[in-house]
């Protein structure tokens, strides 16, 4: 009778221990992109938002009707050191209303003798205008495949949301920088 209710405990606990690993492994795998939503949701580590054309225009209107501020918006272009393109902003800063819709252009070249599809990973400094700093349309969204010798202009549509005028936080953020680092998709 004990040797029954000892194995049926042994037993109990291997269950136990086996859910518990699938868990973790179910948590390891779900670990990226629950973190990448999270990021997109608070703007934690200068993670910027997607914002929609009607959510750009009620900013504007906010903007407009306070008398928003002007702000410097830096934009920064990097290629990770593997991939053989050029990329750069055609200009490097710019003022804006902040609330106004504006777009900046980068234009990314292939160096190499192959097609090669790439994607940009971004971030926004300082980290807390990341919450603020929405856009509407970007390069950033999808993957983007270019041919040998290839250079395609890229817009960026984007503003800053006037919520940042009451985050005291961003008191004192006289420029936000915009940054992005292509890599070789896989």
């Amino acid at each position: 009778m004990a040797g029954l209710a000892l194995e049926q405990r042994n037993r109990n606990l291997g269950l136990v221990a086996l859910l518990v690993a699938v868990a973790m492994l179910g948590l390891g795998y779900a670990a990226v992109p629950l973190y990448r939503l999270f990021c997109e949701a608070t703007g934690f580590g200068g993670t910027t938002q997607r914002a929609t054309e009607a959510e750009a225009l009620s900013a504007a209107e906010q903007a407009a009707s306070a008398g928003a501020p002007m702000i410097s918006i830096r934009f920064d272009a990097n290629v990770d050191r593997t991939l053989p393109w050029s990329f750069r902003a055609r200009q490097v800063t710019d003022t804006v209303q902040i609330g106004q819709r504006d777009m900046a252009i980068f234009e990314a070249r292939n160096n190499s003798a192959r097609p090669i599809t790439g994607t940009a990973s971004f971030n926004v400094e300082p980290e807390q205008a990341g919450k603020y700093f929405n856009k509407i349309q970007c390069f950033c969204f999808t993957e983007q495949t270019l041919r040998p010798g290839q250079t395609v202009t890229m817009p960026v549509l984007y503003f800053v949301d006037p919520k940042a005028l009451d985050d005291p936080d961003m008191k004192g953020v006289e420029q936000i920088t915009l940054s992005y680092t292509f890599h070789e998709a896989k």
